[in-house]
């Protein structure tokens, strides 16, 4: 074996609780484990990240790794840590999804090493292929409702209220882990600490089933400092989709975590071995913003690429005069207004444009954010006087305020007006994003 998978997860902080026998079961042999995704959306998120990577390291540790998509699981949804039932959704759209997460999970998982080769499934297959009457017969009879309603996931829903279908995801659950050690010689499921019922009720089942090893692991939920939800931006989720959230907005996500936070994330989000990030730390114990950006790098270049990272730190500089004109013609149009989200903006048709008598006359009409208080042609004249204005990057001269505007435009729409360290966006042509779905 490469390395030790429960001592590696136990450094990183990521081990939440296992069962017994587990870490001599993983040192005896290579050993398959799983951990399953339902399709609630056509994208992962970051929390779901965090767990995803306890299958990179069980494959780096030299075992197994099986990702199992739930086309049968997403359609019942599972209570654990909600507050209320899912919405279901239509076969069509979780077919899509299926698809769509299959392809994320494929991209951190090694499919042709050989004996630990990974594997992609998806649980539909066998549910698919089995009608409820034998499933009641054949699986349901193994559980009493004991056993299933002391679990936390129905115990916190019972008094708010919870359906037969969501009930029954645990014994959905714990089949899967039944069918996998049987069919898959899979030992070992994990999760997020929320699931441990669920994963427990298939060891259970597997056990009444017909005996057979089979072990629980899981980890933390990742919260933040404050004790809330972590892998959620103002905007929503922080999703790996680089068309739900731009590799940009996702870079800057990681830059803007509190400084607290960085050693953990570290640990749990990136591929970097103890003493690397030992070594960071003691570099740049008095550089919180250096540790975070080497983060931010690790785990964009690992969810997007390498050029998309450098794509988005390109992208970062436009609002700090650190990149060139060629930057923002090559950034594309969703990324920029991503990072120029927040600055006023000044959207006007073509013929509005092309009416503006003067760069003054446009200046000040950009540079009004309340119509009530208009800025004077008179304060922009001084500004340029003073080369207090510039426009794509270069200082507007008193004859070029007092012509027609003839600068020309980025991208063919976007004009960036900079006054000292603030910044005014102006678009030619009505410029639309694409509403962030959220789930």
């Amino acid at each position: 074996m490469k390395k030790n998978f429960i001592e590696e997860l136990r450094w990183r902080g990521m081990l939440h609780d296992a069962m017994p026998g587990t870490e001599e079961q993983l040192n005896k042999e290579m050993t398959v484990g799983y951990i399953g995704f339902d399709p609630t959306a056509d994208s992962i998120h970051i929390g779901n990240l965090a767990t995803l990577m306890m299958l990179k390291h069980l494959q780096m540790a030299g075992h197994k790794p099986v990702a199992l998509v739930g086309g049968a699981t997403g359609m019942v949804g599972d209570p654990s840590g909600k507050s209320a039932e899912r919405n279901l959704l239509d076969v069509k759209t979780l077919r899509h999804n299926e698809a769509a997460i299959g392809k994320q999970l494929a991209k951190f998982l090694d499919f042709d090493c050989g004996e630990n080769s990974a594997e992609l499934l998806n649980n539909y297959d066998w549910f698919g292929q089995m009608n409820f009457l034998e499933f009641l017969r054949d699986v349901g009879k193994h559980l009493t409702i004991n056993y299933m309603t002391a679990k936390d996931s129905v115990k916190k829903r019972l008094e708010s209220g919870l359906s037969f279908t969501e009930f029954s995801y645990q014994l959905l659950q714990g089949y899967d882990f039944f069918w996998l050690n049987k069919n898959k010689n899979c030992k070992i499921q994990m999760g997020g600490s929320d699931q441990w019922g669920n994963i427990t009720t298939g060891t259970e089942l597997i056990r009444r089933m017909g005996g057979g090893d089979a072990f629980a692991v899981t980890c933390p939920l990742i919260t933040k400092a404050d004790g809330s939800k972590f892998g959620k931006s103002v905007g929503g989720n922080v999703w790996l989709d680089p068309k739900r959230t731009s590799p940009y907005k996702f870079y800057q996500f990681w830059l803007n975590v509190d400084d607290s936070e960085t050693a953990k994330l570290l640990r749990v989000f990136t591929l970097l071995d103890q003493e690397t990030i030992e070594k960071h730390e003691a570099d740049y114990a008095n550089d919180p913003r250096m540790l975070k950006r080497i983060l931010a790098e690790e785990v964009t270049r690992m969810v997007h690429s390498q050029e998309e990272l450098d794509r988005a730190q390109k992208a970062s500089g436009l609002l700090f005069g650190k990149s060139t004109l060629e930057d923002f013609e090559t950034t594309d149009e969703a990324t920029l207004l991503d990072v120029f989200k927040g600055i006023p903006k000044k959207n006007y048709t073509k013929t509005e444009f092309d009416a503006f008598g003067s760069t003054v006359d446009l200046i000040a009409s950009a540079m009004t954010e309340d119509e009530a208080k208009p800025v004077s042609k008179s304060e922009v004249r001084r500004l340029i006087k003073n080369n207090g204005i510039k426009i794509n990057q270069k200082a507007v001269t008193k004859d070029q305020g007092e012509s027609k505007p003839e600068f020309g435009l980025l991208k063919d729409k976007f004009l960036l007006i900079k006054k000292g360290r603030k910044y005014f966006l102006v678009t030619v042509g009505v410029v639309q994003r694409a509403a962030e779905v959220e789930v």
